[in-house]
């Protein structure tokens, strides 16, 4: 296996640091579908776009493997230890107690809720002028989350603040990432312990409306009930922190990668006129406006406006990248991973690769149609895969299917951009999406 010398990871650290998929899809396309790349003198990490060997990872012998620190201490210092930043025995236990949450029956009660957050954030589209959308899906995704999790609670002003915290903290773990070299600066002058007091700030906001809850005495059956409800196999509920960990992943989580896949797919409609105007018709037939028990099966009928987020999430996936650590020794084929091996997955170049997928850079929501489309569960990893599949894919789902219908039945969506350009950070954002919404 071809190992990328660490002179040439230094000689590209500028074009790395900015952006590192196209240093990626060099290496793949001139060594094959797995390389390593010499990080330091004893750092070593293997990248694959193999779909065998991710599988092999995140299904077959997922319990050989472990998220990296990346997660599990430098992003978990900002967000807690839920279960996007735990691993071993405490992330089995509470990915038990959260999962019910997500359960498609819980969430047909949470449709009118997620709509009508969607809604009240539309109301602030400008028609008429092109605007940057990202910033306007980045709240709606945010308030559907607040929404769904503290039902009809008056908290706008202190959610707007969580935003903000959730988001700076973010950028600033990103620099610690990308610029590992001037960590000690930060500690230094100060910029860590700012971001970690904001965290906790964060927490302390949340806490308080928890406490509200809880004084109040009231059920309202959305997200935070259920959490409250929650019980470890002895009958006790879950401590305040890790509730608090667990609600703050979802803040953190739910609403990013939301917004990116929204802001992606709104531009390759608008790109689309053709298959926009076949989202519209498709969209006129059903009822939005129906009570939350027929909203999901109105929801259900949007196949179309699925398709085109399946394959806005092929082409532009939020998770493009999936870390993994062996915890003990294994081999693949003809690899050995012995314990401690650090595996990157890049699921962008999975996604993309012509081996697997007819056209892979055209957006062709056709090849997601029930009845016509192949099975793709081997190359296609949008909420990744295996016991560590986000918990909240089902109710994202529902979330974007709702948002590009009620954009779709009212506006036409245009955009003068040719190319959009990415953003590869935590997760996979656009750097500017801006588009011109018409009336129809």
């Amino acid at each position: 296996m071809k190992l990328v010398s660490r002179f040439r990871v230094l000689k590209n650290a500028r074009r790395i640091l900015k952006n590192p998929l196209p240093f990626h899809h060099e290496n793949f396309e001139a060594y094959g579908d797995c390389f390593k790349v010499q990080l330091s003198s004893k750092e070593i990490v293997l990248f694959t776009r193999s779909p065998g060997l991710i599988k092999h990872i995140l299904q077959k012998q997922h319990r050989k493997y472990e998220k990296s620190t990346l997660q599990t201490v430098d992003l978990a210092r900002y967000v807690g230890h839920g279960i996007l930043t735990s691993s071993g025995d405490h992330w089995r236990t509470h990915r038990r107690m959260v999962q019910p949450a997500f359960h498609k029956k819980k969430l047909q009660n949470l449709m009118g809720v997620m709509r009508e957050a969607i809604l009240l954030e539309l109301d602030r589209l400008e028609p008429g002028q092109e605007k940057d959308i990202f910033p306007l899906m980045g709240d709606l995704a945010f308030q559907v989350v607040a929404k769904s999790l503290f039902s009809s609670s008056d908290i706008r002003e202190r959610m707007s603040r969580l935003q903000h915290i959730t988001e700076a903290n973010q950028r600033m773990l990103i620099k610690e990432m990308r610029q590992p070299y001037l960590k000690w600066w930060y500690r230094l002058s100060g910029k860590i312990d700012k971001h970690l007091k904001m965290a906790k700030e964060g927490k302390m906001l949340l806490l308080d409306i928890i406490e509200e809850r809880r004084r109040s005495g009231l059920e309202k059956d959305d997200l935070l009930d259920m959490l409250l409800k929650a019980q470890y196999e002895d009958g006790s509920p879950m401590p305040d922190g890790q509730l608090l960990d667990e609600v703050l992943i979802l803040f953190t989580a739910g609403h990013e990668t939301t917004a990116n896949a929204l802001s992606f797919a709104l531009f390759l409609l608008a790109k689309n006129p053709i298959i926009q105007d076949q989202v519209y018709k498709e969209v006129s037939r059903v009822n939005l406006g129906a009570s939350t028990v027929d909203l999901m099966e109105e929801v259900m009928q949007l196949q179309l406006v699925k398709q085109c987020l399946e394959e806005a999430l092929r082409l532009y996936p939020p998770a493009y990248i999936i870390d993994r650590v062996a915890i003990e020794d294994d081999t693949f084929k003809d690899i050995s991973l012995p314990k401690g091996t650090m595996v990157l997955m890049s699921i962008y170049e999975l996604h993309r690769y012509g081996r697997f997928w007819n056209r892979p850079l055209e957006f062709d929501p056709g090849r997601f149609k029930e009845g016509e489309k192949k099975d793709y569960g081997d190359y296609y990893y949008p909420f990744g895969a295996g016991p560590r599949m986000c918990v909240g894919n089902n109710f994202a789902m529902f979330e974007m299917i709702i948002a590009i219908a009620e954009i779709v039945k009212k506006y036409n969506i245009s955009s003068t951009l040719e190319n959009i350009g990415i953003n590869p950070l935590i997760s996979l954002k656009p750097k500017s999406v801006p588009l011109l919404f018409t009336e129809r």
